[in-house]
């Protein structure tokens, strides 16, 4: 059903009905895609790995949305709404992005959840010889970020370079949305 001028969109699904979503979407001819990730479960004292939504809650569809389309996504069952200010405002993900999760998701590479993180964020290292530490996420590369922890009577600041995963938003718990086994 995609066509051109067709972009990538999140539908915002109920608890654990992502599944439900994306395969009622791809019997009607919609170009939906929901990235999975493996994790371990313990079921009847037998562990296994299965497979779940790499972004709990979301699926992407890609299509050129016009109000029709728009009325036969929405009659799906399990969806909460697409996201945007309006069936006409849609907000699209640049498809460099989900190019991106296309190519973890064939990699076959370990993948888990982790925290969003930009530039300015107040985090806290949870691990390794600087577990506790607070300060102000600055800059960060593949897998590095720069720390910046700050004396504000002096006015004065250190920078130390960290490994990100060890690297929590202040603001969000520190348990994992998932537990590993």
């Amino acid at each position: 059903m995609a066509v051109d001028g067709a972009q990538w969109f999140v539908l915002w699904t109920h608890s654990h009905s992502e599944r439900l979503v994306h395969d009622q979407l791809a019997g009607k001819g919609f170009d939906s895609f929901l990235p999975t990730m493996k994790m371990w479960s313990r079921r009847n004292g037998a562990k296994s790995t299965i497979a779940v939504p790499m972004f709990p809650g979301y699926v992407f569809l890609r299509h050129s949305i016009d109000k029709p389309s728009y009325v036969e996504i929405a009659k799906t069952r399990g969806l909460v709404r697409v996201l945007g200010e309006r069936w006409d405002r849609l907000t699209a993900v640049p498809d460099d992005e989900i190019d991106a999760i296309r190519r973890v998701v064939v990699s076959d590479v370990p993948v888990f959840p982790h925290p969003y993180l930009r530039e300015g964020d107040s985090v806290r290292i949870t691990s390794g010889p600087l577990a506790g530490v607070e300060g102000l996420l600055v800059s960060t590369k593949p897998q590095k970020g720069l720390l910046v922890v700050s004396v504000d009577l002096l006015h004065r600041s250190v920078a130390v370079e960290v490994d990100c995963t060890y690297v929590r938003p202040i603001s969000s718990p520190a348990r994992p949305a998932y537990q590993y086994a």
